[in-house]
């Protein structure tokens, strides 16, 4: 897991590529989880409630994505692949779709570095999410990538699905194929991290 905030300079910069590329060549994913970033984490003096703070917690996973995207980490390390965890994934379809807005139509005044391909690209092939009781991450899958959605029942932290984790799949699945739930479910992290299936 990578620091959030990192001690120097920002996740774009080229020195890091010595990371990415040893993360490439080793096979290992990278992760970003909430609450890691002096933006996702809960806010010591939020606006209104303190749970509205609880709301902000995947700003921080969102800024790195975009920094890592933007900022052309992935024309660089092609290989280079990014789990955001437990930041929901629901959210996803709409970010790309900004990011693409954003690049079409303000990357020159706003000086923003060439890319190969659009934002969402990169985000579809690079960024893999871990949701747990998220039903618009389910809803909307074909909007994001199928592939690049894990769920987990977040054991034992206060978000969990346990003890109803089971039901809560059947409910959020119900419209799904076997093949998709199964990817979401397993498949995509065994994939990801090289595990066997029994």
């Amino acid at each position: 897991m990578m620091p959030g905030d990192p001690a120097v300079e920002d996740y774009d910069s080229k020195l890091y590529d010595p990371v990415w590329a040893t993360a490439v060549e080793l096979g290992l994913p990278l992760s970003f989880h909430i609450l890691t970033t002096k933006a996702g984490a809960l806010a010591q003096n939020p606006r209104g409630p303190r749970i509205n703070s609880f709301l902000s917690i995947i700003r921080g996973n969102q800024d790195i994505i975009g920094t890592l995207i933007f900022g052309g980490v992935f024309d660089r390390h092609p290989g280079l692949k990014i789990v955001c965890v437990e930041a929901d994934a629901g959210w996803a379809p709409h970010y790309m779709y900004r990011m693409d807005h954003a690049y079409e139509r303000h990357r020159y005044w706003m000086k923003a570095p060439p890319l190969e391909r659009m934002p969402s690209d990169y985000f579809r092939e690079h960024v893999y999410m871990t949701f747990q009781d998220d039903w618009v991450a389910f809803k909307t899958r074909d909007l994001a990538n199928v592939r690049r959605l894990m769920w987990a029942s977040d054991f034992p932290h206060s978000d969990s699905t346990w003890p109803n984790s089971q039901a809560l799949l059947d409910e959020h699945t119900r419209d799904m194929s076997e093949i998709e739930r199964n990817w979401i479910c397993h498949d995509n992290v065994a994939e990801l991290y090289g595990l066997t299936l029994n």
